[in-house]
């Protein structure tokens, strides 16, 4: 593979592969062409040429239109990203393409801090903080039964989970009738009703992290080694793995305390985008622009394919994530 060494006139140095910037500009046009459809597509459809020159400022009949769809998108597009994000840092510290929040338990935990919100009547505005602070307790439980590693990890994962389920499914059964439907409606994972603020928090929790996202990108080329080969060359595996979990874990709970749990995003955008970039590893930033343009797809498909009827986004990546686990077992067997 054709690489492209960077090493600035500072100790710090990192590496290109040229793959993965062709396949990241790939993404980029595909996800902008992915914008300006949903821009355009709904009840009532506004040409591209009029979304572009509403985007740039230049007056148009649409602007209004493109002005009520544009929050929406942009959520889409963070939550994606922060999802994609999120599983490919799980995934690679693990070895495990089925790592991801919505199977390690994260998005559960999440989802039961929020479904006894709801069910319990408490004010809309404390459901974030709780049900962020439910996905951070459900991934320390995790960590502390099962060590950062291939199996342990997602078994103790997925047994976490199941508990968690479990517990939500009582409490809903347990609850009045609109509020257990309500609180199902947030567990599924929609973008309806929000915008910019949510999309504001999950950004600046991106920000926050890009630091570690950077050093990440490069820590992971040496997560397919051995731990004895690890070591031998200098790595401190047990906090390299630990750093990078926390990682994915703060995306994906944030993200899920924002807008529920739009499951499959993390599990599969960090494995399209390690397919098509052809890497040992999920690339980051491939995994992140991937994990946004299925978000932007499968929400706008949620608004426009049912219409007038509007379906929660989690509801169509909940179906193509069946799908990719068919292909991604077909794929192994082969």
């Amino acid at each position: 593979m054709t690489r492209l060494v960077v090493r600035p006139a500072t100790a710090v140095s990192f590496t290109l592969h040229r793959r993965g910037i062709v396949t990241g500009g790939g993404l980029v046009v595909a996800l902008v062409l992915a914008v300006v459809a949903s821009l355009s597509i709904g009840s009532t459809f506004v040409e591209p040429g009029d979304v572009l020159r509403a985007v740039f400022d230049i007056p148009t009949w649409a602007e209004k239109v493109v002005e009520l769809r544009t929050p929406r998108i942009v959520l889409a597009m963070v939550i994606g990203a922060a999802l994609g994000l999120a599983g490919a840092l799980l995934q690679g510290v693990s070895r495990n393409p089925l790592a991801s929040p919505d199977v390690i338990g994260i998005s559960q935990g999440a989802g039961l801090a929020a479904t006894i919100v709801i069910v319990a009547g408490a004010p809309i505005a404390v459901l974030p903080p709780l049900a962020l602070l439910g996905g951070l307790g459900a991934a320390a439980v995790v960590l502390l039964f099962g060590s950062v590693r291939a199996n342990r990890f997602v078994l103790a994962g997925i047994a976490v989970a199941v508990a968690l389920k479990a517990l939500t499914e009582i409490v809903i059964i347990g609850a009045a009738p609109i509020d257990g439907q309500r609180a199902q409606v947030w567990l599924v994972g929609t973008l309806a009703g929000w915008g910019y603020d949510e999309a504001l928090v999950v950004a600046i929790v991106i920000a926050v992290l890009t630091p570690v996202l950077f050093w990440a990108g490069r820590a992971l080329d040496t997560s397919a080694l051995s731990d004895d080969v690890a070591r031998a060359i200098g790595v401190r595996v047990g906090p390299r793995r630990l750093v990078m979990a926390l990682s994915g874990v703060i995306l994906a709970a944030f993200a899920t305390s924002q807008v529920g749990s739009v499951d499959f995003v993390a599990l599969a955008a960090p494995q399209i985008a390690r397919t098509l970039a052809k890497a040992e590893r999920p690339p980051l930033f491939c995994a992140a622009l991937t994990g946004a343009l299925l978000t932007v797809v499968a929400d706008t498909a949620a608004r426009t394919v049912f219409a007038p009827t509007q379906l929660p986004v989690g509801v169509l990546t909940a179906a193509f994530g069946g799908v990719y686990l068919v292909w991604l077992l077909v794929r192994r067997k082969r």
